[in-house]
């Protein structure tokens, strides 16, 4: 795609850019249909409109959650007055242009055409979603505030109060930027040291608590998003039990406060009065103490400035208390000292101590990232294998814009900036991961689905070095370079040597590999010659805002979060639907277009794809998901991570999510598992261990739980006075009732049932018969007949046994002849799904999600199931139909909804959705189990997990992810 000069490093005259992604002589603007939206964003609970902007521009296949979000958050200027930006050109062009501008001053290109070249593709790849870069980016490039463009932060502090001081003014200014930052506190002396003046000193732990409260103030009054940090500390400093047990300890203080009657959910009146609670913790262990946890022997805690043991403890008995207090509370995780300074490349420099907030960016104290994330999904081809050699062209445009900017950026700090502009250290990653795999057919934890994830990462960082080595020969590499050449090409040959040990599973992940290790030899040997442009190139971060700026169904690295996705409609409300990769790899498997309706109809309904009609049970794997009835096993988490790990730079951002019943041993299995897979840091999370963490009614599961508490105490102390029998009464039906009987075919199998109805008409006797039966078989088929029947008359409501037939599988299954029943896994299936039509009011049926024909088709021409009240005059009729409000929006929504990469996405039954409003409240609606995530600060939503952070489908608020 591009050329440069050979030769001495540095000399080179600039890139020759070619032509890749836009059309020579046609501007990428002027190949895209734009349309204008209002973007009304109001709080859910409350109601009050909380932004307001009209008539913005955007491409007609951008999702109106794109467009709500890249206006809410990313157009710059005072909304209401004219230097506001209303047009997503605005926006990409204040970004591209300054980039473009910097490569031209700083000897990028080799003529100007080169450079118009590299405007076009960038703005081709931004405005058709193929990649993002990350919040900062897109908030401050090309505006009169200073040009901040990293999103993560690295600082450092010294064993001393002036130290201790700046550290807070640095936090508190990367936090009102809109960033996040970490660092490691493992050089204050701790509360076992003296000073030197005699007295004992406080210890790290001691400090952490204003730099917790200035997060928490900061938080509250910023403009763009929520702080967010990470505090680490090594397992051999005096204090570790003390670090490791303070989150836990303020659980303790939650439930306390709670069961006293205090508001303690997050966002409550009195949370505030709990402590730490804005900084992830990490504790650095190294292989000596993970060896030693092994063994079983003793560990040696040292002194900060003498590092002497001054204490020495039972290994396996801290790391016992470490995985405890991640149990109680999902703090520390852990990040895995040597691992990551084996693959560190400047090492003369200094050691990597510390990371973001979120533990992908990993590298110098006093250093800075900033991020850019490709959508894999948009590099699916139609044959369903993954376009490596498109992937990888984007890839080097990207670094290339990245690199850049580096050029002109502002730092929040001198030191950072310095450090930032001698290592340039850039964090390219993806998005989309799950979302690809699933449309490839493809298990996220399988091993074909690992080597895919792998062959990409490989493929990414290669490349992305490639461009590196070629860039310094035309700019000249960092300036840290020289002194740590030989660490830094080391550190190349163990990527080269880790891509050698890929082994490739299918033909899809077979030709992306291969493209990965052209690319690693192409490293080696340039790197060689002309050194390296960047010290670090890729990470992988959560993707959350931008994650959304792309319509990707999945955040970085992590599984589908649901099956079912909570979508915003054009010209207003919302509809619940099935993710749009599911046909796609429902067809990819091979399954027929009326198969594929129904499975996706059962999803709709459910959730998830266990006993879904005609669907393999070797296919379910495919279509595991993050949360969930069929939700990934923890180390399925791991196991994709270790398969990405050595392609990366940097780390990865991602939480091992584990259900509530998981025990102390499985978090000292995960975290022990991780350092032995190769790992840089891993974070847990056990559902529900949080006690402030709110269910999606806002409020009161802590009062819930007292309340439930004194009523058990309550109860205990009654004293039962008499024995009471509760008898059930049979209703006979009458000698003369009205029936109806039904002939069937399921799968090619016929039958006939007949049903009797009481004098009311509710349903009292059920007889089947199938045709070409045995004996043994109408026996049991009149034994069943009888039993249900008779059930019936004694009162067990019909909704009962359909909840517990329908979807009973087994063999006749199929195709039936009921234009109500178009799909049925069993006799039984079919015959309660008819039942159901037959005798349920519609408000029962809907809330099993049964509808006849008619309803279905009712719901594609008007948005909803439910039959329209025919009252009043036909004048008067006709008057109600016309102005039906959901007409016009549910139509608008199905043009939206072509999906763009081949398939169809398939609108689904709303009923679940009427009171949720993301896909999160969605799942629990369907599921009947919670999810464990914040609530949106801004718009009153329940957020999803993305990487170890939450985004907001509402408004894109995130808790500090990029």
């Amino acid at each position: 795609m591009t050329e440069t000069v050979s030769g001495a490093t540095g000399t080179g005259t600039g890139l020759k850019i070619e032509r890749v992604f836009s059309t020579e002589g046609v501007h990428p603007y002027d190949e895209i249909t734009w349309e204008r939206r209002d973007v009304v964003q109001t709080n859910w609970k409350t109601g009050d409109t909380v932004f307001e902007q009209r008539g913005v521009e955007f491409p007609d296949f951008w999702s109106v959650n794109a467009s709500t979000i890249v206006t809410t958050k990313y157009f710059r200027g005072a909304v209401g007055t004219d230097v506001r930006e209303w047009s997503l050109k605005q926006l990409i062009d204040r970004v591209v242009k300054t980039y473009t501008k910097a490569g031209t001053d700083h000897g990028y290109f080799r003529t100007e055409a080169d450079a118009e070249v590299f405007e076009h593709e960038l703005t081709w790849l931004l405005a058709h979603q193929y990649f993002s870069f990350n919040s900062p980016v897109w908030f401050n490039v090309g505006t009169p505030s200073p040009q901040q463009v990293s999103a993560c932060f690295i600082l450092s502090v010294d064993d001393s109060m002036d130290s201790i001081l700046n550290w807070y003014k640095e936090e508190g200014f990367i936090f009102k930027g809109g960033s996040g930052a970490g660092l490691n506190l493992s050089r204050i002396r701790s509360s076992k040291e003296l000073l030197s003046s005699g007295g004992t000193a406080s210890g790290p732990v001691s400090f952490m608590r204003g730099a917790d409260a200035s997060a928490g103030t900061i938080k509250s009054g910023g403009a763009t998003r929520r702080a967010a940090k990470m505090v680490v500390l090594d397992v051999d400093h005096p204090d570790i039990e003390e670090f490791v047990q303070t989150k836990a300890r303020e659980e303790d203080k939650i439930r306390a406060l709670r069961d006293a009657g205090f508001d303690m959910d997050l966002g409550g009146a009195d949370i505030t009065s709990v402590q730490y609670q804005n900084a992830n913790n990490s504790v650095r262990v190294s292989d000596e103490f993970m060896r030693a946890v092994e063994d079983g022997t003793e560990f040696g805690l040292r002194a900060r400035k003498t590092h002497e043991v001054i204490e020495t403890v039972d290994a396996r008995d801290l790391f016992r208390k470490i995985a405890q207090a991640a149990w109680e509370c999902a703090d520390p995780g852990l990040q895995y000292d040597d691992t990551i300074n084996d693959w560190h490349t400047n090492p003369e420099t200094g050691r990597i101590t510390a990371s973001n907030p979120c533990s992908e960016y990993m590298s110098l104290d006093n250093s800075s990232c900033n991020l850019a994330s490709l959508n894999l999904l948009k590099f699916l081809k139609d044959d369903d294998t993954f376009d490596g050699e498109l992937f990888a062209k984007a890839v080097e445009f990207i670094i290339t814009a990245m690199d850049i900017s580096i050029c002109f950026a502002d730092f929040p700090t001198e030191s950072i900036g310095q450090t930032t502009r001698d290592y340039r250290q850039l964090g390219i990653g993806y998005a989309n991961l799950g979302a690809l795999l699933m449309a490839m057919g493809l298990g996220y934890d399988s091993d074909g689905g690992r080597a895919m994830a792998a062959s990409i990462t490989s493929l990414m960082t290669g490349q992305s070095y490639k461009r590196s080595a070629e860039l310094a020969a035309i700019v000249g590499p960092y300036h840290g370079y020289a002194r740590n050449a030989d660490a830094h090409n080391r550190v190349m040959r163990k990527h080269q040597a880790a891509n050698d040990a890929v082994r490739s599973v299918h033909l899809a992940d077979t030709q992306v590999h291969k493209l990965a290790t052209q690319a690693w030899a192409d490293v080696v040997k340039l790197g060689e010659t002309n050194g390296f442009r960047n010290a670090q190139a890729s990470v992988l971060a959560p993707t959350g805002t931008i994650g959304f700026m792309m319509d990707c169904d999945t955040t970085g690295i992590e599984p589908d979060f649901s099956l079912v996705k909570f979508k915003k409609l054009v010209g207003g409300g919302s509809m619940q639907i099935v993710n749009q990769t599911i046909p796609r790899a429902l067809t990819k498997l091979g399954y027929d277009e009326e198969l594929v309706e129904a499975i996706v109809a059962y999803i709709a309904e459910h959730g998830h794809v266990i006993d879904a009609p005609g669907l393999k049970t070797e296919h379910y794997e495919i279509f595991d998901t993050a949360m969930g009835a069929r939700s990934l096993a923890p180390m399925g988490h791991v196991r994709m991570m270790a398969a990405c790990q050595p392609f990366l730079s940097g780390a990865i951002s991602k939480t091992v999510n584990l259900p509530e019943t998981a025990t102390v041993e499985d978090i000292e299995d995960i975290y022990l598992q991780s350092w032995k897979l190769g790992l840089k840091a891993t974070a847990v999370y056990r559902d529900n261990c949080k006690v402030g963490q709110p269910l999606a009614d806002g409020g009161g599961k802590a009062k819930k739980d007292a309340a439930d508490a004194a009523a058990a105490v309550e109860a205990a102390e009654t004293k039962v006075v008499e024995k009471v029998v509760y008898q059930p009464t049979r209703k006979r039906l009458p000698k003369s009732r009205t029936s109806r009987t039904t002939s069937f075919t399921v799968g090619g199998a016929e039958g006939y049932m007949t049903s009797g109805a009481h004098d009311d008409g509710e349903l009292g006797e059920v007889f089947l018969k199938l045709g070409k039966q045995g004996s043994t078989l109408a026996g049991v088929m009149d034994a069943f007949s009888i039993a249900v029947s008779i059930g019936l008359q004694y009162g067990v409501p019909l909704e009962t046994y359909v909840s517990k037939f329908t979807n009973l599988r087994f063999e006749p299954a199929g195709l039936t002849d009921d234009p109500d029943v178009r799909m049925a896994q069993s006799i039984m299936d079919y015959i309660f799904r008819r039942l159901a039509l037959d005798y349920l009011p519609y408000e029962s049926r809907q809330a099993l999600g049964i509808y006849s024909a008619d309803e279905r088709q009712r719901y594609l021409e008007t948005g909803s199931y439910e039959p329209v009240e025919e009252t009043g005059s036909p004048s008067e009729l006709m008057d109600s139909t016309a102005t039906t409000p959901t007409v016009e929006p549910v139509e608008a929504e199905l043009v939206e909804t072509k999906d763009t990469h081949g398939g169809d996405q398939r609108e689904v039954p709303a009923h679940a959705a009427k009171e949720a409003h993301t896909s999160a409240e969605l799942l629990e609606k369907i599921t009947g189990t919670a999810v464990d995530s914040p609530l949106c600060f801004t718009c009153g939503t329940k957020m999803r997990p993305a990487g170890s952070c939450y985004v907001c489908e509402g408004c894109g608020s995130t808790s500090g992810c990029s």
